[in-house]
């Protein structure tokens, strides 16, 4: 008698206890944060990263079309003009600042013959924070269809950047989430074709 009277407390007793578990809740706010806080951790940096990019894309094609306007509005420029352009283009992209912006002014004359030529007059270019000669004088080019007209003169800038996201992937980590080549790098380029504003045409002394 005795013995059912114990195994019938202990049942009783698991029951209990059981009863008293499924009732407390202290730990269920905890396990649900473990669970949520990385999603939302990754939401916050996937938020920051897409709307820096985008603001940094807006600003590539907001260097070409700054820089094009202020060569636009010589009629002579000197190699030390258009360099100190090339900074004031290149200071653009900040507070961005894991990759450099390359830009390039060309000057180009489009030729007045039954088949018009399109000719480079003179170019400078900055790669990697150094600034040299673009394209090479006299050297043919290309312009759209529709800006190919006879005895024209054009302001062509050009802008690309290697655009590196915050977070860094290592080739091991790539290979285990299966990621690619964009998470290295996305290519941003804007062109610009402009015409002079004060002149036929703009020439640079020293370039």
């Amino acid at each position: 008698m005795m013995n059912r009277t114990r195994n019938s407390d202990r049942k009783g007793s698991i029951w209990s206890r059981l009863a008293e578990f499924r009732r407390d809740n202290r730990g269920i706010a905890a396990i649900e944060f473990a669970f949520i806080a990385p999603i939302l951790i990754t939401l916050y940096f996937m938020t920051m990263e897409i709307s820096q990019g985008i603001e940094t894309n807006k600003k590539v094609g907001r260097i070409a079309s700054m820089v094009g306007d202020l060569v636009t509005q010589q009629q002579i420029i000197a190699k030390s003009e258009l360099d100190a352009i090339l900074d004031l283009g290149g200071s653009v992209i900040q507070p961005y600042s894991r990759s450099n912006p390359g830009i390039e002014i060309t000057a180009i004359e489009i030729t007045d013959e039954s088949t018009p030529k399109v000719k480079v007059v003179w170019s400078r270019k900055l790669v990697a924070g150094a600034k040299s000669v673009g394209a090479l004088a006299g050297s043919t080019t290309t312009v759209p269809e529709k800006l190919k007209i006879k005895g024209t003169f054009l302001i062509r800038v050009s802008t690309d950047l290697d655009y590196k996201p915050m977070i860094v992937w290592t080739a091991a980590q790539k290979s285990e989430l299966g990621l690619g080549g964009t998470f290295d790098a996305l290519a941003m380029d804007e062109t610009y074709h402009l015409r002079p504003r004060m002149s036929p045409t703009i020439t640079c002394s020293d370039c």
